[in-house]
């Protein structure tokens, strides 16, 4: 499989290491009166679709960027790259 790094171009998917579902990147508030609820389910439930998925992954032998990839998991068909850094900042997350 390929991915289209934003960056750098194609790239082997064996430079890249799977890290999860994207929705990862909204880390629930530490503050919050249900944090501990909300940590639970947001470290131990995870949707396991069939079909278009956005998922997290960090090239590791490359520039260590994190990406999100839009990924069919029936097919391994990439439809987006995007930098996750991007995506973050497009939630409102500043870091």
């Amino acid at each position: 499989m390929m991915i289209d790094h934003p960056l750098l171009g194609l790239r082997d998917a064996q430079e890249f290491t799977y890290l999860g579902d994207a929705s990862l990147i909204d880390r629930p508030d530490w503050q919050a009166v249900d944090a501990q609820e909300a940590f639970h389910d947001y470290l131990y439930l995870r949707d396991n679709p069939a079909g278009e998925h956005r998922e997290l992954w960090f090239h590791e032998t490359g520039d260590r960027s994190w990406l999100v990839v839009t990924r069919n998991t029936l097919t391994h068909e990439i439809t987006k790259v995007e930098l996750a850094r991007d995506v973050a900042r497009a939630r409102g997350r500043s870091k």
